[in-house]
Order: structure tokens, then C-alpha cells, then sequence
């Protein structure tokens, strides 16, 4: 299906150039920490990178990160979820056993460090609360 240039209101073709512009900028601070990180390991290494190798792998990765954006926000949709879970980042790595690991290791130590009474509960319906449509409160982020 075709988008006609012609038939797009000029809010439409504003809101694109704004999502393209910020698609952008995200881009471009992603790659600059992820040369960053790549100079640091090199010289805490000992080693020269070169920095077309450095810019290829940052476009690499930030591809990666976003095909993992749409795969954790396809995990939670299925899920019935509005909002990405640990459990989803979790399952996300499951072709790589060392990550899942690092990922549930992590998991466990965050909810250890999580006080008692912050934790979620699921609340138990009341008898007189039975007529009432079931909600769920998804905290914007």
C-alpha cells in the first residue's frame, strides 16, 4: 500500500520529520558512546582500533537494539502487557545461556535490594467488588 504524498496532512508529514529527527539524534549519541566505550577497551587493552571498525559496530549495535525494542515490545503485547518486563528482556537472551543467566542473576539481585512493602501485590477480589470490570494500572514511563 502506497502512501500518496498528495494526500498527507502537513501535521503528518511534520510529526515524520520530528520522529526522524529524534531517530536521529538517538542514533548519534548511541554511537558516540558506543565509540567511547570502544577507545576506553582498547587503550585500558593495550590495542588500536580502527574507527571504520569502531562506526560499523556501532551501527551494528544500535540495529541490534532496535530489532530487541520491537522483539520486547512484541513479548509484552503477547503477554497481554503495555509495558516491557524484566521477564521479557529475560527471554529475550534465551539463545545465549551466559546472558540469561547474567540477566536472572541481575533480576534476583534487584528484587533482594527492593524493600518489602514497595514490592507489588496482587490484590484479592472482594466478594462485593465481583460486578466490577477488572483494572490494571500500567505506570507511564
Amino acid at each position: 500500500m502506497e502512501v500518496d504524498e498528495h494526500n498527507r496532512s502537513d501535521f503528518e508529514k511534520e510529526e515524520e520529520e520530528e520522529d526522524d529527527s529524534v531517530s536521529d539524534l538517538l542514533r548519534d549519541r548511541f554511537r558516540l558512546s558506543a565509540i567511547s566505550i570502544a577507545e576506553s577497551e582498547a587503550k585500558r587493552s593495550g590495542m588500536e582500533i580502527s574507527p571504520p571498525i569502531v562506526a560499523c559496530i556501532a551501527d551494528l549495535a544500535f540495529k541490534y537494539i532496535g530489532q530487541l525494542a520491537k522483539d520486547l515490545e512484541l513479548f509484552a503485547h503477547h503477554a497481554g502487557r503495555k509495558s516491557v518486563t524484566m521477564t521479557d528482556v529475560i527471554v529475550s537472551a534465551h539463545r545465549n545461556q551466559h546472558l540469561a543467566a547474567s540477566l536472572r542473576s541481575y533480576s534476583d539481585e534487584l528484587k533482594a535490594k527492593e524493600p518489602q512493602s514497595d514490592r507489588k501485590r496482587k490484590k484479592v477480589p472482594r466478594k462485593e467488588d465481583k460486578g466490577i470490570d477488572r483494572m490494571v494500572n500500567i505506570p507511564d514511563l
